[in-house]
């Protein structure tokens, strides 16, 4: 009997012999524990939610979740399902080779205890940022940003260092490919207005969000460059509106990120 394949999963290819459906499927399963239903329930899924979310059958996503379970990426109260902290273990293998670490980690410290505000570093996945180091300065409120967390690359400071790297031809294909979607009543939707901001952006090695995300919120990021002159991720500030104007942000705060930028390109060894 053939199983159908998973909806939103990579599908096996007829000039691709050597992609393995299965595991198609099975990574279809673990990303479901990352969707919005599941946040929404707190990182708990049923096996009818794993399976209308990947579009497996009940029975297909039953034995993938079981598998997962039985070499434990998955743990079951016999009712949900939830992810284990063994996943960690990938996610560290992923760092590693960004150098991510207890040198990186040192310098946002230091750069938050300097600018009395959290700093980040983030890399572009598809329409997304990816926060891959964090120092978050305490506050009565948190933002609840964590590594792992993602934002719209487009209205986000980090995403748009990241665009700028671009060459023409690839940041023209990511705006085909993703739509501009709007956050606040500042956030720019139009696709030759984002054009020109990201070639300003490029021009000046900086780019400054205000308010563009989240009303209240202001952040300014610079790109982190390896030796061969690459851009492979990017550092960024953030504040409240309420603390520190745009302006701000260029005069007080850039000079402290390029230093910082330049320190963490050293540390991560790119």
């Amino acid at each position: 009997m053939t199983e159908e394949p998973a909806a939103g999963a990579p599908e096996a290819d007829a000039r691709n012999p050597d992609f393995v459906s299965a595991v198609g499927r099975a990574m279809s399963v673990l990303e479901c524990f990352t969707t919005e239903e599941a946040v929404r329930q707190r990182g708990r899924l049923t096996l009818t939610d794993a399976a209308k979310l990947t579009g497996l059958s009940r029975g297909t996503a039953r034995r993938l979740l079981l598998t997962l379970a039985a070499l434990h990426y998955v743990d079951t109260d016999g009712k949900v399902f939830w992810l284990t902290p063994k996943l960690v273990n990938l996610s560290r293998g992923f760092l590693m080779p960004l150098g991510v670490g207890e040198g990186s980690a040192a310098i946002l410290k230091s750069l938050t205890e300097t600018l009395d505000e959290s700093a980040s570093v983030g890399i572009l996945d598809g329409e997304d940022i990816i926060y891959i180091e964090r120092v978050e300065v305490r506050r009565i409120y948190s933002s609840r940003i964590v590594n792992g967390t993602r934002l719209p690359a487009a209205c986000s400071s980090i995403g748009r260092v990241l665009l700028a790297a671009l060459p023409d031809q690839d940041l023209h294909n990511w705006l085909q490919s993703y739509r501009l979607q709007s956050m606040t009543p500042k956030t720019i939707t139009d696709r030759q207005a984002f054009w020109d901001e990201i070639v300003r952006v490029r021009a000046q090695g900086y780019a400054v969000i205000d308010e563009e995300l989240e009303i209240g919120i202001r952040s300014i990021a610079v790109p982190i460059v390896s030796p061969s002159g690459r851009t492979m991720a990017a550092l960024n500030a953030s504040t409240i509106s309420a603390r520190h104007s745009a302006e701000n942000l260029v005069n007080d705060f850039l000079p402290e990120l390029k230093k910082a930028g330049l320190a963490l390109s050293r540390t991560m060894g790119w």
